[in-house]
């Protein structure tokens, strides 16, 4: 298995293939710094999150710390950065989830395109189309076509709540012009049993997650939503490859600031963190995430995936009905 793609080319285009780290002690308060998760401990998000910290402790005078902010859907951890000083001091490193932060709550206390600032892109990997091991669906056209013949018929499995199983599913569903039945679990685990004994037709998860579900024989993969094939499983084709190019999608990692932060510091928070996230001890334990790319894209770059990403879940959401836009 190789590493994420992450070449020294890279590295000079995000400025840190030898960047020392000491010039960006001269602007951050000499207090720790908090970078608040919005997901529980354990997760892909917060072990990103917790490698990085780990690692900028040891570069920076301040330690650097990971607090998990649960609840909300993401917006309790991401308006307690909207509200915190720009001073560096309080960061938040979410998913593609944030995406539908607006819909999960109407009675925001931050408006989530502007209130916060993306510092970096960090991570990018595939979420996985599954079905079960003895589904008669050997193909995304079968699939697509069983569910056209039947509209509402066909079942897929959502962990609810705008996650990234969820937001996959319905820019599918979009995309292929389906209608199914969403039958919400609290995961992926949850909703793994009912996928291998059929009882659910389809549903996404993390490479990770699905590749594993794979390999033990509890599902099939018919598809990857990224660009391009996964390296995990490169047999496996994209949505665009089984005719759905509308239908191609990341699950991405990001590093936010409160909108205020002034630009040097931004450049130098990027430093830091990009320094810590690209270090070859962790690439290994990256790739074991999912995160077949390490991107570590400047601010300005950041700021514009970011405002498409928004734009183009915000259509998405709002076809669906999910919930009610701030």
């Amino acid at each position: 298995m190789r590493a994420p793609l992450l070449s020294r080319r890279a590295l000079l285009a995000a400025g840190i293939a030898a960047a020392p780290v000491a010039h960006a002690q001269e602007s951050w308060p000499d207090r720790p710094v908090r970078i608040l998760v919005p997901y529980s401990t354990g997760g892909s998000t917060d072990i990103v999150a917790r490698l990085a910290a780990e690692l900028m402790s040891q570069r920076l005078p301040q330690r650097v710390v990971v607090e998990n902010r649960t609840g909300g859907g993401g917006t309790i951890a991401a308006s307690a950065t909207a509200r915190a000083d720009p001073d560096g001091t309080v960061l938040f490193f979410t998913n593609v989830g944030y995406v539908a932060s607006r819909f999960l709550n109407p009675r925001l206390d931050f408006d989530p395109d502007t209130a916060l600032r993306p510092v970096t892109i960090a991570t990018e990997g595939p979420m996985v189309l599954l079905v079960g091991p003895n589904s008669p669906y050997r193909s995304v056209a079968e699939l697509v076509a069983a569910a056209r013949e039947a509209p509402g018929h066909l079942s897929y499995g959502s962990s609810g709540g705008g996650g990234a199983l969820q937001l996959t599913a319905l820019g599918f569903l979009r995309a292929a012009g389906l209608k199914m039945n969403e039958v919400a679990y609290r995961g992926s685990g949850q909703a793994a049993p009912d996928l291998a004994s059929g009882r659910l037709d389809m549903m996404f998860d993390s490479g990770v997650a699905g590749f594993g579900l794979v390999r033990a024989g509890q599902a099939r993969a018919l598809a990857v939503s990224s660009p391009r094939r996964s390296e995990v499983m490169p047999e496996v084709p994209t949505l665009a490859e089984a005719g759905l190019p509308g239908a191609t999608f990341s699950l991405w990692q990001m590093l936010m600031a409160p909108a205020a932060t002034p630009a040097p510091l931004m450049a130098r928070i990027h430093e830091a963190f990009a320094t810590a996230l690209t270090d070859p001890t962790i690439h290994q334990r990256l790739v074991e995430l999912g995160a077949e790319r390490v991107l570590v894209s400047k601010p300005d770059e950041a700021q514009r995936y970011f405002a498409a990403e928004m734009a183009r879940w915000k259509e998405v959401l709002e076809a669906a009905g999910v919930g009610q836009p701030r």
